[in-house]
């Protein structure tokens, strides 16, 4: 089954954005509470619930309260559910089911209330109002009364149900998964239809009034590159640049209840936060997953958890040191791939509108850049060199953010205070101009300065890696090196510095993040579980 209308109904949502302007944890009884939506579906590879543990470790870590955990129909569905409410137990975590209605069958309201009675008692569910928080992807024809009488304890219902379709008096609160910019229809933004995550927040909030919890999302990214070598072929991207970081200032402008990841561990679509090596199986992602780590997306979004949760409308005095984030793809959008990519000039089954042969759909709204964000106690001068190309900024304590355009080559980061660099490292991975497996790769590479472990797929992870390949010079092994050569640039000097045209720094208004915009969203996004097939 297909998500083909997930915004039907949304132009009267949005007419009446305005009537509920206020903060809206000013009107709910909910603690502000941080998730991570996970999915179950590609984890079969999981043999006891000590192979949860690093994930429910890490993610409490960051102040992540609970994982939603996605699940579908298969058949060790429920031994991993089992598996992950122990590990949350033993670990001082909560979870609770969401379940993906690409899969379940929303006439089936009974039988799902009944698996739900299954998980809802045990000590690591998380429960608001003391009852058992239930989630969903999709699902707007579900009978909730069923579900509820069938569950047999009470719950705490908050789906991912649409305005305009779903029945937004039967559930406790709504998920949006509008997480990405589009153009309402499935695809990046346009010049004639562009559709913001914001837009997304006002017709939620619109459909739920004042009296019901708003779910709001924030994601990293989005890309996907299957070919022709799997039934479940899809090529497209959303611009996602800067996202991560101007999100969490919305998050933080709007105070919803509670914020969802999407999500820790979605490989094939790119907006994983988990390390590469949280244990998983392959379906073949790591043709673009593999030697791309995500994880100081985590280290940036830190402060902006303890901020959220605590309803403070920026990040700073939750910065306890300094820190450079870094991101970007790696090659220019340029580089030309159609003889060696495994979808250019290749047909597949396109029955869900998503794939695309060459270049991903949408690939020209998305910027050739590095994108930085400093976390810093006080000011300094931030010097980023792309390839042959110096950028030097002042930057101002707390959290704000750069782009530089990007140059084929070594990637170096500084700060500087006092003419003198106190932190600096070079990316372990270059701009190449050379196809990285012959592919068009728009993920994203992320680095952190002073630098972090160097994480890597394992096997079951890179097992799918050579499928559909068109070259021979890749195999399923880590590449990346475990160190980068030291770092040598000099320091720059911060006085009366002229910025690139070409060059950007941001810092955001919290206030500013609430303007509404003019465009109406009216569908989102086709999604599958990634290791199912599209049917």
């Amino acid at each position: 089954m297909l998500i083909t209308t997930a915004f039907l109904g949304l132009c009267a949502a949005l007419s009446g954005a305005n009537a509920h302007t206020t903060s809206i944890d000013k009107r709910q009884n909910v603690p502000r509470m941080v998730f991570a939506h996970f999915m179950i579906g590609i984890v079969s590879d999981r043999r006891s619930s000590a192979d949860y543990d690093a994930d429910m470790i890490r993610a409490k870590s960051y102040g992540i309260d609970a994982f939603a955990l996605n699940i579908g129909v298969d058949s060790y569905t429920d031994q991993q559910l089992g598996y992950a409410y122990d590990s949350a137990a033993a670990n001082g975590m909560k979870v609770f089911i969401s379940y993906d209605f690409n899969w379940w069958n929303p006439n089936n309201a009974a039988g799902i209330g009944k698996h739900l009675a299954g998980y809802a008692s045990r000590s690591a569910q998380l429960r608001i109002d003391g009852a058992a928080l239930v989630s969903s992807f999709a699902g707007d024809g579900l009978d909730v009364p069923t579900l509820r009488s069938s569950a047999g304890t009470p719950i705490f219902f908050v789906p991912n149900f649409h305005p305009g379709q779903g029945n937004f008096n039967s559930i406790n609160g709504a998920l949006s998964w509008a997480a990405w910019p589009s153009n309402g229809d499935n695809k990046a933004p346009t010049s004639a239809s562009s559709v913001s995550v914001a837009d997304g927040d006002r017709a939620y909030r619109n459909a739920l009034g004042g009296s019901k919890v708003y779910m709001a999302p924030v994601s990293p990214w989005f890309f996907t590159h299957y070919g022709p070598e799997v039934s479940y072929s899809k090529n497209w991207v959303f611009p996602s640049d800067l996202l991560w970081f101007q999100r969490w200032n919305e998050n933080l402008a709007l105070g919803p209840p509670l914020v969802e990841i999407v999500t820790w561990n979605d490989y094939g679509e790119s907006h994983y936060v988990a390390p590469l090596s949280s244990k998983h199986t392959d379906d073949g992602n790591s043709k673009w997953v593999s030697d791309m780590p995500h994880d100081a997306w985590l280290d940036m979004a830190k402060p902006f958890i303890a901020a959220y949760k605590a309803g403070a409308s920026s990040p700073n005095r939750y910065i306890t040191q300094d820190q450079i984030i870094y991101w970007y793809r790696p090659t220019l959008s340029s580089l030309n791939c159609d003889s060696t990519d495994t979808t250019a000039g290749r047909p597949a089954n396109n029955a869900s509108g998503n794939y695309f042969e060459g270049r991903p759909n949408g690939w020209q709204t998305m910027q050739d850049a590095v994108f930085v964000v400093t976390l810093l106690t006080q000011p300094g001068t931030l010097t980023v060199t792309s390839g042959n190309q110096k950028r030097t900024f002042n930057a101002p304590a707390g959290a704000a953010s750069f782009s530089v355009p990007m140059a084929v080559g070594r990637q170096s980061f500084a700060l500087g205070r006092s003419g003198k660099n106190i932190l600096a490292a070079n990316s372990l991975r270059d701009i190449s101009n050379v196809c990285p497996c012959g592919l068009y790769n728009f993920n994203a590479f992320t680095g952190r300065v002073p630098p972090t472990f160097v994480d890597q797929l394992g096997p079951d992870g890179l097992s799918g890696l050579t499928s559909g390949l068109r070259v021979s010079s890749c195999s399923p092994t880590p590449s990346l090196a475990t160190s980068a050569p030291p770092y040598t640039a000099l320091v720059a000097r911060a006085t009366n510095l002229a910025l690139s045209a070409s060059s950007t720094i941001t810092t955001i208004p919290t206030q500013a993040l609430s303007a509404s915009a003019s465009a109406t969203p009216t569908v989102l996004h086709k999604r599958r579980n990634v290791h199912h097939v599209d049917s």
